[in-house]
Protein backbone atom coordinates (compact mmCIF):
# COMPACT_ATOMS: atom_id res chain seq x y z
CA UNK A 1 0.00 0.00 0.00
CA UNK A 2 1.42 3.62 -0.66
CA UNK A 3 0.80 7.21 0.65
CA UNK A 4 2.51 9.27 -1.83
CA UNK A 5 6.05 8.94 -1.41
CA UNK A 6 5.58 5.91 1.18
CA UNK A 7 4.94 2.18 0.54
CA UNK A 8 4.52 -0.09 3.36
CA UNK A 9 3.17 -3.96 3.89
CA UNK A 10 1.30 -4.69 6.54
CA UNK A 11 0.05 -8.25 5.90
CA UNK A 12 3.43 -10.67 7.08
CA UNK A 13 2.09 -13.60 9.72
CA UNK A 14 2.38 -13.13 12.96
CA UNK A 15 4.86 -16.47 13.08
CA UNK A 16 6.93 -14.83 10.26
CA UNK A 17 7.77 -11.80 12.65
CA UNK A 18 7.97 -13.88 15.86
CA UNK A 19 10.83 -16.09 13.96
CA UNK A 20 12.90 -12.60 12.90
CA UNK A 21 12.20 -10.98 16.42
CA UNK A 22 13.40 -13.88 17.72
CA UNK A 23 16.34 -14.89 15.91
CA UNK A 24 17.61 -10.96 15.83
CA UNK A 25 17.46 -10.75 19.28
CA UNK A 26 19.07 -14.08 20.03
CA UNK A 27 22.33 -13.17 17.71
CA UNK A 28 22.47 -9.20 18.10
CA UNK A 29 21.23 -8.39 21.85
CA UNK A 30 24.53 -8.66 23.14
CA UNK A 31 25.72 -6.32 20.52
CA UNK A 32 23.23 -3.52 21.73
CA UNK A 33 25.05 -0.18 22.24
CA UNK A 34 24.76 3.45 22.17
CA UNK A 35 24.27 4.73 18.75
CA UNK A 36 26.69 7.20 16.47
CA UNK A 37 25.72 9.06 13.68
CA UNK A 38 28.66 8.32 10.47
CA UNK A 39 31.06 7.54 13.16
CA UNK A 40 30.23 10.77 14.63
CA UNK A 41 30.98 11.42 18.55
CA UNK A 42 28.17 10.47 20.42
CA UNK A 43 24.91 13.41 19.96
CA UNK A 44 21.93 13.04 22.42
CA UNK A 45 20.83 15.94 21.82
CA UNK A 46 20.07 14.50 17.80
CA UNK A 47 19.70 10.94 18.65
CA UNK A 48 18.90 8.43 21.86
CA UNK A 49 18.83 5.19 21.08
CA UNK A 50 20.96 1.54 20.90
CA UNK A 51 21.74 0.09 17.72
CA UNK A 52 23.64 -3.33 16.81
CA UNK A 53 24.53 -3.92 13.02
CA UNK A 54 23.12 -7.28 10.86
CA UNK A 55 25.12 -8.22 8.04
CA UNK A 56 23.04 -8.92 4.67
CA UNK A 57 23.87 -12.39 4.79
CA UNK A 58 21.62 -12.92 7.32
CA UNK A 59 18.54 -14.61 5.88
CA UNK A 60 16.37 -11.20 7.02
CA UNK A 61 18.76 -9.24 4.24
CA UNK A 62 17.45 -11.55 1.50
CA UNK A 63 13.64 -11.30 3.34
CA UNK A 64 13.80 -7.73 3.13
CA UNK A 65 15.54 -7.62 -0.10
CA UNK A 66 11.96 -8.89 -2.20
CA UNK A 67 10.33 -6.21 -0.60
CA UNK A 68 12.30 -3.96 -1.72
CA UNK A 69 12.63 -5.10 -4.98
CA UNK A 70 8.99 -5.17 -5.24
CA UNK A 71 7.92 -1.79 -3.68
CA UNK A 72 10.89 -0.64 -6.01
CA UNK A 73 9.12 -2.43 -9.13
CA UNK A 74 5.41 -0.85 -8.05
CA UNK A 75 6.52 2.46 -7.21
CA UNK A 76 9.83 4.42 -6.99
CA UNK A 77 11.65 2.82 -10.15
CA UNK A 78 14.83 3.90 -8.90
CA UNK A 79 18.21 1.72 -10.04
CA UNK A 80 19.08 -0.01 -6.95
CA UNK A 81 21.73 -1.92 -6.61
CA UNK A 82 22.05 -3.30 -2.93
CA UNK A 83 21.72 -2.14 0.60
CA UNK A 84 23.90 0.11 2.00
CA UNK A 85 27.06 -0.69 3.19
CA UNK A 86 25.85 -4.66 3.07
CA UNK A 87 24.27 -4.40 6.65
CA UNK A 88 21.14 -3.33 8.44
CA UNK A 89 21.01 -1.39 11.74
CA UNK A 90 18.93 -3.06 14.79
CA UNK A 91 17.54 -0.13 16.24
CA UNK A 92 15.78 -0.41 19.94
CA UNK A 93 14.17 2.98 21.83
CA UNK A 94 13.61 2.66 25.59
CA UNK A 95 11.68 5.38 27.45
CA UNK A 96 13.13 8.72 26.63
CA UNK A 97 15.10 7.56 23.70
CA UNK A 98 13.93 9.27 20.58
CA UNK A 99 15.78 10.35 16.81
CA UNK A 100 15.38 13.89 15.73
CA UNK A 101 14.34 15.35 12.19
CA UNK A 102 16.78 14.13 10.01
CA UNK A 103 17.17 12.83 6.17
CA UNK A 104 18.99 9.43 5.39
CA UNK A 105 20.41 11.38 1.96
CA UNK A 106 20.66 14.40 0.30
CA UNK A 107 23.24 17.23 -1.32
CA UNK A 108 25.36 17.15 2.29
CA UNK A 109 25.73 13.48 1.86
CA UNK A 110 26.89 13.30 -2.06
CA UNK A 111 30.72 13.50 -2.92
CA UNK A 112 32.13 16.86 -3.70
CA UNK A 113 34.49 17.38 -6.51
CA UNK A 114 37.54 19.19 -5.10
CA UNK A 115 40.05 19.44 -8.20
CA UNK A 116 40.03 22.04 -10.44
CA UNK A 117 41.81 22.23 -13.88
CA UNK A 118 43.45 19.30 -16.00
CA UNK A 119 43.46 15.73 -15.98
CA UNK A 120 46.44 15.71 -14.25
CA UNK A 121 45.60 18.04 -11.71
CA UNK A 122 42.43 16.01 -10.37
CA UNK A 123 39.65 16.22 -12.83
CA UNK A 124 40.35 12.66 -13.99
CA UNK A 125 39.94 11.75 -10.79
CA UNK A 126 36.60 13.62 -9.77
CA UNK A 127 35.22 11.85 -12.96
CA UNK A 128 35.64 8.14 -11.48
CA UNK A 129 34.34 9.06 -8.04
CA UNK A 130 31.10 10.62 -9.26
CA UNK A 131 30.34 7.97 -11.73
CA UNK A 132 31.08 4.97 -9.07
CA UNK A 133 29.31 6.66 -6.65
CA UNK A 134 26.80 5.23 -4.71
CA UNK A 135 23.89 7.50 -2.83
CA UNK A 136 20.79 6.05 -0.52
CA UNK A 137 18.17 5.91 -2.69
CA UNK A 138 15.14 4.28 -0.59
CA UNK A 139 14.99 3.91 3.30
CA UNK A 140 13.45 1.22 4.94
CA UNK A 141 11.88 -0.05 8.38
CA UNK A 142 10.37 -2.75 9.70
CA UNK A 143 8.50 -2.82 12.59
CA UNK A 144 9.73 -5.87 15.23
CA UNK A 145 7.68 -4.51 18.86
CA UNK A 146 4.10 -4.74 18.98
CA UNK A 147 2.04 -1.36 19.07
CA UNK A 148 0.87 -2.41 22.98
CA UNK A 149 4.79 -2.98 23.37
CA UNK A 150 5.44 0.95 24.31
CA UNK A 151 3.99 4.29 24.00
CA UNK A 152 4.88 7.60 21.81
CA UNK A 153 8.00 6.21 19.32
CA UNK A 154 6.07 7.13 16.27
CA UNK A 155 7.94 7.67 12.79
CA UNK A 156 7.23 10.47 11.33
CA UNK A 157 7.41 12.01 8.22
CA UNK A 158 6.77 15.37 5.86
CA UNK A 159 6.18 14.75 2.31
CA UNK A 160 7.28 17.32 -0.62
CA UNK A 161 4.25 19.71 0.63
CA UNK A 162 5.62 19.79 4.20
CA UNK A 163 2.30 17.36 5.52
CA UNK A 164 3.26 15.11 8.16
CA UNK A 165 2.44 11.28 8.09
CA UNK A 166 2.78 8.72 10.94
CA UNK A 167 3.82 5.34 9.61
CA UNK A 168 1.64 2.09 10.74
CA UNK A 169 2.47 1.03 14.19
CA UNK A 170 1.67 -2.56 13.14
CA UNK A 171 4.18 -5.28 14.02
CA UNK A 172 5.65 -6.42 11.00
CA UNK A 173 4.79 -3.49 8.93
CA UNK A 174 7.36 -3.29 6.15
CA UNK A 175 7.70 0.65 5.50
CA UNK A 176 10.11 2.41 2.48
CA UNK A 177 10.46 6.08 1.69
CA UNK A 178 12.83 8.27 -0.54
CA UNK A 179 15.70 8.66 1.46
CA UNK A 180 16.13 12.15 0.80
CA UNK A 181 12.69 12.59 2.89
CA UNK A 182 12.29 14.09 6.22
CA UNK A 183 11.52 12.59 9.47
CA UNK A 184 11.75 11.28 12.76
CA UNK A 185 11.38 9.01 15.52
CA UNK A 186 9.30 10.64 18.15
CA UNK A 187 10.64 10.11 21.80
CA UNK A 188 9.13 6.59 23.73
CA UNK A 189 7.27 7.15 26.74
CA UNK A 190 6.79 3.86 28.16
CA UNK A 191 7.78 0.64 27.04
CA UNK A 192 10.38 -0.45 24.17
CA UNK A 193 9.97 -0.09 20.17
CA UNK A 194 12.41 -2.26 18.27
CA UNK A 195 12.77 -1.85 14.28
CA UNK A 196 15.01 -2.98 12.09
CA UNK A 197 16.36 0.02 9.34
CA UNK A 198 18.65 -0.06 6.63
CA UNK A 199 19.08 2.40 3.19
CA UNK A 200 19.48 0.47 -0.71
CA UNK A 201 22.21 2.44 -2.68
CA UNK A 202 22.50 2.96 -6.59
CA UNK A 203 24.11 5.32 -8.66
CA UNK A 204 24.44 8.63 -8.29
CA UNK A 205 21.44 10.77 -9.10
CA UNK A 206 21.36 12.06 -12.75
Amino acid sequence: MAYQSVWYYTDLPEKVVDLIEEDIAEKFDGNMGDSKLHGDALNKEKRNSQNAWIPTTHWVGGFLWHYIQRANRENFLYDLRCIDGESMQYTRYGKGMFYGWHNDAGLSTQYKPVATGNRAEGLGQDFVNENIEMVRKLSFSMQLSHPDDYEGGNVQLLDEAGKSYITPRQRGTIVLFDSRTQHRVLKVTKGVRKSIVGWTVGPRWK
